[in-house]
């Protein structure tokens, strides 16, 4: 079963990556990269204040602490721990990958990308989705993000999978965390 699963991951990516042209290489490389979306973090700094100035630093922190949490996990602890070569590096795809730009480190599973980006879409959307209903959008850049790394031929579609489903868990779990804390926090300060 495994086995039928990698191997279907494997076909998926190999059909994935070979959806190139030329013309798009240096842009998909571009949008991957993270100084590419420094106007839509500052947009959502400024959307975090504007939407409630008085919670914005529990909200700010949340968010660090789940891009933590899903950067830890999946670069940390999952890739070394799974071992699983990145598509660039592994020699049977010689001569069927596209791969643009540099590889990176020697292990893919998981997508620290997809994590961190579905980590921040999951947490906003969490925290002030009521209020903003556009920020659900964010998923949108998320898969961007994630379909990034597959065209540039560094992740498997199952690297991104996983990636997506540690970032929805770590901003969650910071939710979760920012909730009780606050609580206890301002339980403390009416005591």
């Amino acid at each position: 079963m495994l086995e039928r699963i990698k191997n279907w991951d494997e076909e998926a990516f190999l059909w994935l990556n070979s959806f190139h042209s030329e013309a798009l290489d240096p842009i998909v490389l571009q949008l991957t990269q993270t100084i590419t979306w420094i106007p839509l973090y500052l947009l959502l700094l400024y959307l975090i204040y504007r939407t409630d100035p008085k919670n914005s630093a529990w909200v700010i922190g949340g968010l660090m602490l789940t891009i933590l949490l899903a950067d830890q996990l999946s670069s940390g602890l999952m890739k070394p721990y799974f071992e699983r070569l990145r598509p660039c590096y592994d020699p049977r795809w010689e001569g069927l990958l596209h791969l643009y730009g540099r590889c990176g480190g020697l292990y893919g599973f998981v997508s620290s990308h997809a994590a961190n980006t579905f980590g921040l879409a999951t947490f906003l959307t969490l925290k002030l989705g009521k209020q903003q209903k556009a920020i659900a959008w964010l998923f949108l850049y998320s898969l961007l993000v994630s379909y990034t790394r597959i065209y540039l031929g560094v992740h498997y579609p199952l690297d991104v999978f996983f990636g997506a489903l540690v970032g929805v868990l770590a901003a969650y779990c910071s939710w979760l965390l920012v909730v009780v804390i606050k609580r206890k926090v301002i339980r403390k300060i009416l005591e």
